[in-house]
């Protein structure tokens, strides 16, 4: 049993609806043993929204709620010792998890988050897959990639039905198909482009047909999220080579039309980003251009069973999202609402870009009464963030959501934090803190890639500000005082790993910083002792980073996909004992010069503003 909190229920007057919810939360939470302790009734309430009340007298704690979703979240603050009076405008409160870039959750570890989502409030998870499932007669799709098989999604899917909560199928149709379509030969067929799918090839909708009728058979949930975003080069592939050019609206909605069709016959009501509708209204396919507009002959062939989802992780202003629901709503459609809690290309889950964009979007839908929210969750650039951290920004999100202020006087936050994740709500934030950009706009993980050699991220930095890297260097110094007495938990986010982060980012800043400045004063004895020291520190921190990094992703995840960041981790390694070897063999005469230090920009160069991928910051040369 959890040690998550001290408190043992005697289940009394408990409606039967809850039995199921109350025996799946006793996996980890002793929220239904009988015994000595405080005693629990719970009692459904009507009215609109998702309403969780709270209530307390001695020796009883009550919940009030209007749905198992409420009754559940109404748990989860009894836990926290929370009293409260919370009622949500939003009839669906969800997340979507990226599964599809390299980090596949494990089922167990899947069910952990489910009920940590349930005692937060949430009733409906999408599972974002691509090709990560195992299609039947498709042995590429999810070749060596951790794939789903259907008995691991019906088990899921049992599991969070038990929870009150609906799980979604979240696949693409149409574009982000670069994972299968690279097997040439395999989808010669279907393909347009390098990742976008042939419109009006056949073979196209047989394969669209087995994908859906894959997830019909997998999921109780009638609702699945076909994806078909970011599709700028749609038919300027294959398709333009062999039928000659044809409008973007043209193509997108006959094939939706074709798609919706295969759902309709399988019964299900589909989703899709609507993102493409919005840009290819204007030249520069911008989404959140407010000027242009969906012409109306397009508007009419949009099916209107298709729900559209406006998904939007970027903007800190609500009137930009107010702005953007009601072009929804202008072309006939209520969105739903796809936010972010940010997790990709970090190594940590960000609160700071969270509530920058969530807190604003979260206020914009209260306004305008968009009824369904959920929080997308990505894994961009190799899926290399600590994930179990990110419960923070999913907690604190759902409490947004049920009205709790953004400067919460009472701490319930932390509260509910602690009591479900048994770890310290604090503690999290001070970690998050490794993903500040401040003006030089940094990405932490990119600093432990970049290049100790070629430097073309630290001197990125520099340009930006000479003492980026001192300052970050304070900055670590004080984070790391602050969570060392945390170093063995690992509850909600590994905090040993983020330690090992910070310690190989102050050595990284340390050895770019005097290397740079040794050999622009020819210091041969600096040099020599960067060589015999400072390097092999390095390398020691690399290989600790690398140990942590392996631990935490197969404590959640399964294996396929670790070796992509293993191999940044030894190829870091690598490259740090060759610019060891290139300083002894500058110090010993046998080239005069190291080259790759002589290659640096000048501080007047234009900084740059795409330096947040690895082969950006691994290599000015081609091959990664």
């Amino acid at each position: 049993m959890s040690l998550i909190s001290k408190l043992v229920w005697n289940t009394i007057d408990v409606p039967e609806e809850l039995h199921e919810l109350l025996a799946t939360l006793e996996e980890e939470y002793p929220v239904a043993s009988y015994g000595r302790g405080l005693k629990l009734k719970a009692k459904r309430v009507e009215g609109e929204g998702t309403i969780s009340r709270v209530k307390r007298s001695p020796g009883t704690v009550l919940v009030e709620y209007n749905s198992i979703a409420a009754a559940a979240r109404g748990i989860g603050s009894a836990l926290g010792k929370i009293e409260c009076d919370e009622k949500s405008p939003f009839k669906t409160l969800g997340i979507m998890l990226d599964v599809s870039r390299n980090m596949v959750m494990r089922i167990d570890h899947l069910k952990m988050w489910f009920r940590r989502l349930a005692l937060s409030g949430y009733n409906m998870v999408m599972l974002y897959t691509e090709d990560v499932y195992e299609l039947p007669d498709e042995p590429f799709f999810g070749y060596m990639r951790g794939a789903y098989t259907l008995d691991e999604l019906r088990e899921l899917d049992l599991y969070a039905s038990r929870l009150g909560i609906e799980l979604v199928g979240c696949i693409q149709t149409l574009g982000h198909l670069e994972q299968i379509l690279k097997w040439n030969g395999a989808y010669d067929k279907v393909r347009d482009t390098g990742s976008v799918l042939k419109v009006d090839e056949p073979e196209t909708y047989k394969l669209i047909e087995k994908m859906i009728r894959f997830w019909s058979e997998a999921l109780t949930s009638r609702r699945i999220h076909i994806g078909m975003d970011e599709t700028h080069d749609l038919g300027r592939g294959r398709f333009l080579d062999q039928n000659g050019y044809e409008s973007g609206f043209d193509l997108f909605n006959r094939h939706l039309g074709k798609v919706n069709e295969i759902c309709r016959e399988t019964g299900f009501s589909p989703l899709i980003w609507s993102d493409m509708y919005f840009s290819f209204s204007n030249p520069d396919q911008n989404y959140y251009d407010l000027e242009h507009t969906v012409p109306e002959a397009v508007q009419k062939k949009i099916p209107q069973n298709v729900q559209l989802i406006y998904w939007d992780y970027y903007h800190e202003d609500t009137a930009t999202y107010e702005k953007m629901i009601q072009r929804h709503r202008d072309i006939g459609f209520e969105p739903v609402m796809g936010s972010g809690i940010w997790t990709w290309t970090r190594l940590w889950y960000d609160h700071e870009k969270t509530m920058k964009t969530a807190v604003p979007c979260i206020q914009a839908c209260r306004k305008q009464k968009v009824s369904e929210l959920f929080f997308t969750m990505w894994g961009d650039n190799g899926a290399y963030c600590n994930y179990d951290s990110s419960l923070t920004g999913i907690i604190f999100c759902a409490d947004l959501a049920f009205g709790i202020p953004v400067d919460d006087p009472h701490k319930e936050t932390s509260r509910r934090f602690a009591a479900i994740c048994q770890s310290s709500y604090e503690a999290h934030l001070v970690a998050s803190g490794i993903e500040a950009k401040d003006e030089y706009a940094m990405n932490p993980a990119l600093m432990i890639w970049d290049d100790p050699l070629l430097g073309i991220l630290f001197d990125d930095c520099k340009r930006r500000n000479p003492e980026f890297d001192l300052k970050l260097s304070d900055r670590y110094d004080e984070m790391l005082r602050k969570l060392l007495p945390y170093q063995e938990d690992c509850f909600a986010g590994d905090f040993e790993h983020i330690i090992n982060a910070l310690q190989l980012l102050l050595l990284k800043l340390e050895l770019r910083g005097a290397l740079e400045a040794a050999y622009d004063r020819n210091d041969r004895i600096a040099l020599r002792q960067i060589a015999v020291s400072l390097i092999p520190a390095v390398i020691a921190a690399v290989w600790e980073f690398d140990a942590s990094f392996r631990r935490q992703w197969l404590k959640c995840a399964k294996p396929f996909g670790l070796e992509v960041i293993q191999a940044r981790n030894a190829t870091q390694a690598a490259r740090l004992e060759e610019t060891a070897l290139r300083i002894r063999e500058y110090l010993d005469g046998t080239v005069a010069s190291i080259e790759e230090l002589d290659c640096r920009l000048s501080p007047g160069e234009k900084t740059f503003n795409t330096l947040n991928w690895f082969h950006r910051v691994a290599t000015g040369s081609v091959g990664l």
